[in-house]
Order: structure tokens, then C-alpha cells, then sequence
């Protein structure tokens, strides 16, 4: 198994359980997150409830949730809206750290591609969620989430050159 970690933070934010498509020469990747319910238990041992003398609530306190997988799976964070200046602030910080951080060809795609990525970003940043790691630290890599257009599952958005692969 394959975990992507954020090579900022080293919060884990993806696994090979989550197939992508990489958009701008892998600048971004695109995951399709999916909502389940977590919790519920629904046990058929074959005994008749009514035979037994119980009905149908018999005190079980099912505590099922609705939660998204991905953001479940990984402890994602949500994080309040930007505005686009505060967006903007962010990007620019955060391609400085990252690219720093990269070295070679990796670096020369990353500069190549960021602004096209940065650009389809803002065209959707009000209808993008924002979530980070499980430490919460504010110079991490942001995960976005949105949902395309008639769909009941969002769809996440990653900085492929932000994530470090580690073999589990």
C-alpha cells in the first residue's frame, strides 16, 4: 500500500485506495471522494425479535454518521473559506516553500505548470472547501474540495508535488 504524505507537514492526506487523475502536468490531482455511513451496525444473528420477547429499538443506540471518506480516513481538517486576497497570500507563500523544496525536473514542472493550476483554482474558489492535515499546521499543503456540477460526492483536489509517496 501506498500513502502520500504532505512533504511539508508529513500529515498523511492520500493512499493508493484513491485512485487520481493528474490535471496540469500533475500539478493537481483529482480524487473522487464518496459519502458513506460510518457506524452503523446492522447485526442478523436469526433470532425473531418478537419471539424473544424484544422490539424492534430495543435500547440500541446506533450512532451512524454520514461522513466523507476521504476526509474521514485521512482526519482531514476543514478550514474556513478564503477570500481571494487571502487565497492569493497563500499560494505564493506556499509555491516559494514547495519549490524550495523540490529539486530538478520535478521543480522545473511544478514553476511550469503552478500558474495554470493557481488560475482554475480561483475560477472555483467559492465553491471550494478547505481542509488540512491532522497536525493543523497552517504552512501544510491544502486539500480543496468541490463538487462538479449535479454531483452528490466531492471531488478533492491535491497538490501532487506536495505529497511524498511512502510505502506501507
Amino acid at each position: 500500500m501506498l500513502v502520500y504524505q504532505d512533504l511539508l507537514t508529513g500529515d498523511e492526506l492520500l493512499s493508493d485506495s484513491f485512485p487520481y487523475k493528474e490535471l496540469f502536468n500533475g500539478v493537481l490531482w483529482e480524487v473522487e471522494g464518496k459519502w458513506v455511513v460510518k457506524g452503523a451496525v446492522d447485526v442478523d444473528i436469526g433470532a425473531n425479535p418478537s419471539a424473544e420477547g424484544g422490539g424492534e429499538d430495543e435500547g440500541v443506540d446506533d450512532q451512524a454518521v454520514k461522513v466523507v471518506d476521504i476526509v474521514d480516513t485521512f482526519r482531514l481538517q476543514e478550514q474556513p473559506a478564503f477570500e481571494k486576497k487571502q487565497f492569493m497570500a497563500y499560494c505564493k507563500k506556499f509555491v516559494k516553500t514547495l519549490t524550495d523544496k523540490l529539486e530538478g525536473e520535478n521543480q522545473e514542472n511544478f514553476k511550469k505548470n503552478i500558474e495554470a493550476a493557481v488560475k482554475f483554482l480561483i475560477s472555483k474558489l467559492s465553491d471550494l472547501q478547505f481542509f488540512v492535515g491532522e497536525s493543523m499546521l497552517d504552512d501544510g499543503c491544502l486539500v480543496l474540495a468541490y463538487y462538479k456540477d449535479g454531483a452528490t460526492d466531492p471531488t478533492f483536489l491535491y497538490f501532487g508535488h506536495a505529497l511524498k509517496e511512502i510505502k506501507c
